[in-house]
């Protein structure tokens, strides 16, 4: 049976009947001038049939014909070439593609489940080793704390079991603006009547997309402290998804903050100035982060550096490097200054701590592998504050190393450092935000080297960044390689399109080929020749 994967190159196919079949799909969309094809064969049996994601011209459909193996075939531009997929060599990179971050609706059913399922076959069929599942606390424990509903995510999980791909379980303690997933119902019925459990600047704008870290170990729900429910939660996904352990499951990432990743949101509301790229505003003015600051500052003997945070930190809209931030006197080099932004950094490490702490003891007895995400704060790094950085919780600037802290946390905990951003180069950065997502990657792995860290990466945008595809090859290949797992997040309408889907399947494709001279390629009629024995090499005209 075949699974075809297709690009077409005819305009205004939306209507056009497709061929469908139970166990190999497709996909057509108008208005490319791609041909892209991935085969695999068996039987034949067509029906006529169409299913898409919502809101897109994207069509999955199935095709049919004899083939004993997987061929990838594709036709850019007039000019056809075919390579068969070869097998991942054992020092090469497994690749992962996160599933949608709604796969599975807050009434705990799978969305799009013929997408999906369309989409697990693709990708395994072009080799990829497995897919990443958000799952929201939100959807799990939705109406009541202890109330757990894992039907929809065990469903998935059942499915991407029977394709045959690896699952790595994103563990989400936040909400999602996105995929429109709030925190659970009954968290946030708390928060109505206790507002505090949330972070806020120095303005009391609030962020509700995930609690403050400064309620970690204050009983706020219900009588229990947000530690006790998230480890209750993990237990009980531990018990419910025993069955694909180890097995089917090989990893699980757990969620440390906004967007899951270990940092405070400060970047949680827009400037008002679009033409001015802020630095993000430190969380630090709720009550429970209030109380802590008190008492760390008396605990110190400075008292009056305990009655708020920096009174000079410029707002989100103002120039970043101005006051508190300035590059050459500012308050972020005086003893004052050294104070908060310990303070602040050593508060986001141990919430780290507690969570990874957490998730090691309650799957210490299983084999999947830890991971949690560090975000990459690259605007401003080329400073010597590091303004963007230091709101976010990362006490790194020009005379200090904010990053070896963190990866000893991750060290202590055996968990791996999962690093965004691997498609981003400083060549495409705007000249005025003096960012470099490079030398902050190299300094981010340089400490996880040194503390054997390993690491995993993921890109942030969906064929958005230029020459994307290219710069993640680069951070995973030759001796310069960072990471032996790399997530591209994540299928839907855009990544099976035509402007995207042939340009991932040959970045996956050049992954597992060694970098050859083009005289040393074979030719198409060499590798037909090649595929004669027991091959049964296929061309797809145009």
């Amino acid at each position: 049976m075949e699974v075809s994967v297709m690009a077409s190159s005819q305009a205004n196919l939306r209507g056009t009947e497709l061929c469908r079949d139970r166990d190999v799909l497709g996909f057509c969309c108008s208005n490319s001038n791609l041909n892209a094809q991935i085969c695999y064969g068996k039987s034949k049996i067509c029906l006529s049939k169409s299913i898409g994601w919502p809101k897109s011209s994207v069509r999955l459909a199935i095709k049919a014909v004899s083939q004993p193996e997987a061929v990838v075939s594709e036709k850019v531009s007039g000019e056809t070439s075919t390579s068969s997929r070869k097998a991942k060599p054992a020092d090469g990179v497994r690749l992962y593609v996160g599933l949608p971050l709604d796969s599975v609706s807050d009434c705990n059913a799978i969305n799009h489940s013929r997408a999906i399922m369309a989409g697990l076959k693709a990708l395994k069929l072009l080799g990829v080793d497995g897919v990443e599942l958000p799952v929201f606390w939100g959807i799990a424990e939705k109406e009541a704390m202890g109330k757990y509903e894992w039907s929809g995510y065990l469903a998935l999980a059942d499915m991407v079991q029977k394709v045959g791909l690896k699952l790595h379980v994103s563990l989400c303690f936040h909400a999602s603006k996105e995929a429109k997933i709030p925190l659970p119902k009954w968290v946030s019925d708390i928060g109505k009547s206790r507002p505090s459990i949330f972070f806020a600047d120095r303005s009391g704008q609030q962020y509700k997309e995930c609690l403050s870290l400064a309620v970690d170990d204050v009983p706020v729900l219900n009588g229990k402290t947000p530690i006790q429910v998230y480890k209750e939660l993990c237990e009980s996904f531990k018990t419910s998804f025993s069955p694909f352990m180890g097995s089917t499951i090989t990893g699980i990432s757990v969620g440390l903050g906004p967007d899951g990743e270990l940092r405070y949101p400060s970047h949680h509301h827009q400037a008002k100035d679009n033409s001015i790229q802020g630095a993000g505003e430190f969380q630090s003015c709720d009550e429970n982060m209030l109380n802590h600051l008190k008492q760390h500052a008396e605990t110190l003997g400075n008292p009056l550096w305990g009655l708020s945070g920096p009174h000079d930190a410029p707002r989100n809209d103002q120039s970043p490097l101005s006051n508190f931030f300035n590059e050459n006197g500012g308050s972020w080099e005086s003893p004052y200054g050294d104070f908060f932004l310990s303070w602040y950094s050593d508060l986001l490490i141990s919430h780290g701590d507690r969570l990874l702490s957490l998730a090691a003891s309650t799957f210490s007895d299983t084999s999947v592998t830890l991971s949690a995400k560090v975000p990459l704060v690259h605007s401003w790094y080329r400073t010597r504050s590091h303004p963007s950085e230091l709101t976010a919780g990362y006490y790194n600037t020009v005379n200090r190393d904010g990053y070896e802290e963190f990866v000893e946390m991750f060290s202590r905990n055996s968990t791996k450092m999962i690093l965004p951003g691997m498609d981003l180069s400083d060549e495409n950065q705007p000249n005025e935000s003096l960012s470099s997502p490079e030398l902050l990657l190299a300094q981010i792995t340089a400490a996880c080297r040194k503390h054997n860290v390993e690491v995993s990466g993921q890109n942030l945008m969906i064929s958005g960044a230029p020459r994307g595809f290219e710069q993640i090859k680069k951070n995973l290949s030759g001796e310069n390689a960072v990471a032996d797992l790399f997530t591209y997040q994540r299928m839907g309408a855009s990544f099976f399109s035509p402007d995207h889907f042939p340009s991932f399947t040959a970045f996956v494709r050049s992954l597992d080929q060694p970098e050859v001279h083009s005289d040393d390629l074979p030719t198409i009629q060499e590798e037909a020749a090649e595929s004669l024995p027991g091959k049964n090499l296929r061309m797809q005209a145009a």
